[in-house]
């Protein structure tokens, strides 16, 4: 579920308590209403598809559906070198390529997509996209309505099914027959599951699939930890029922979002890290027997105020309400059946300290799937954000699953 940015990978090991840092100074700016992705804003490296008006899951139905997205490489030919890559909960279409205008952070996993990484752009076409109700670019709470107004709280509800419909038609619309590659991890693991199923009905290939750090439904263990960051969000005064993006900067639903982002980012990392690195070491210069802070605390407040300045509240609420939907068995006689019913090779990864999605969450998926390798495990003590941090690990795993393009050329 995360998509924090990866740091410059530090040591096997959990830094030592005394590498903890000062007290950090705290934000002054005020935080913006929203931070989306607005038409009239810098566009940076998007590309923009209309893919047209759909019937949700839900009943409700969603017209002038616009997709923003990212590529590199170029398509061969015969298109046999496209790779789709699907992002997790606040992630974005950027993959790859650094922070300027029009994107707020460098690429989120830069490691394992470029020229020279371990799925190369030099010899693979790579497409991202801006998935379903994502704050930016894709049609999401923040984009117009009809009526020329933010959707808003209106915004309809929307699950893991719909977003993968949505990216069909992207793939139909770039003119692309079959993916040599579906790779995502978390929340974008279960639209890579989907897409397995998914494309090959709707006649689009999946040869091969990536699912990494994610299960095939979602757990009570994982809906249990959705369910305060929901409510924080909408307990939120200023959250006005998602209708606040007229909000002055500092008046918009920051709060909720950012404690929001605390709860999440305390399952992203493992026990063993948190408290080796902070342990209950006072944030430097407070004290936490008055009205200080443990650095822990400093932590979690930074996280979350970093995300309220670069996500939307609403997006967060409709995201992961859709991935409290996913169950790939849905409908299809059970997970085991889906899974059974795969018929692309398949690269399943764990991460061996993660206590969100579990190690054996992804072994049912290996077990699963028919044309499965043996389940794959990072080893790591930064939880499920191993999934970021280790690219030293992921990346041999990645570049030696995928099959041999044909070469680009134009």
């Amino acid at each position: 579920m995360t998509d924090e940015l990866p740091p410059t990978r530090p040591a096997r090991s959990a830094p030592p308590r005394s590498a903890v840092p000062s007290s950090r100074p705290r934000a002054t700016t005020a935080v913006p209403a929203s931070s989306a992705w607005r038409e009239g804003d810098d566009v940076g490296r998007r590309l923009f598809a209309d893919v047209g008006t759909f019937d949700l899951e839900s009943g409700a139905r969603l017209p002038d559906v616009r997709v923003a997205y990212e590529t590199w490489g170029t398509l061969a030919p015969d298109g046999s070198n496209a790779v789709l890559v699907l992002h997790a909960l606040t992630g974005d279409s950027h993959v790859s390529g650094p922070a300027g205008a029009g994107h707020r952070t460098a690429g989120w996993w830069e490691d394992l997509v470029g020229p020279g990484a371990p799925i190369d752009t030099d010899r693979w076409f790579v497409v991202a996209p801006n998935v379903l109700g994502g704050c930016q670019g894709t049609t999401g709470p923040a984009s117009t309505a009809p009526d020329g107004a933010p959707w808003g709280g209106r915004f309809p509800r929307v699950t893991t099914r719909d977003q993968v419909a949505v990216e069909i038609e992207l793939a139909r619309t770039l003119g692309i027959t079959s993916w040599a590659l579906v790779v995502g991890a978390s929340m974008g693991g279960h639209r890579v599951l989907e897409w397995a199923i998914l494309g090959p009905e709707a006649g689009i290939g999946v040869e091969s699939l990536a699912a990494i750090a994610t299960g095939a439904q979602t757990t009570g263990d994982q809906i249990a930890w959705a369910h305060p960051q929901i409510g924080a969000i909408r307990a939120d005064p200023r959250f006005r029922d998602g209708d606040y993006y007229d909000a002055a900067d500092g008046d918009g639903p920051h709060v909720g979002l950012g404690i929001a982002r605390q709860i999440a980012h305390a399952t992203y990392r493992s026990a063993l890290e948190i408290d080796t690195r902070f342990g209950r070491i006072p944030q430097g210069g407070e004290d936490p027997f008055t009205d200080g802070r443990y650095a822990v605390q400093s932590y979690l407040d930074h996280h979350g105020d970093k995300l309220a300045r670069r996500f939307d509240a609403n997006s967060y609420l409709v995201l992961t309400q859709a991935m409290l939907t996913h169950d790939l068995g849905r409908d299809r006689g059970g997970v085991e059946g889906a899974l059974g019913s795969i018929t692309a090779r398949a690269l399943v990864v764990a991460v061996d300290s993660d206590r969100l999605f579990l190690p054996a969450d992804c072994a049912r998926i290996a077990a699963g799937i028919p044309g499965a390798e043996p389940l794959r495990t990072l080893h790591s003590d930064f939880g499920h954000d191993g999934f970021l941090v280790e690219h030293h690990q992921l990346g041999p795993l990645v570049a030696e699953f995928l099959p041999e393009p044909s070469p680009a050329r134009d």
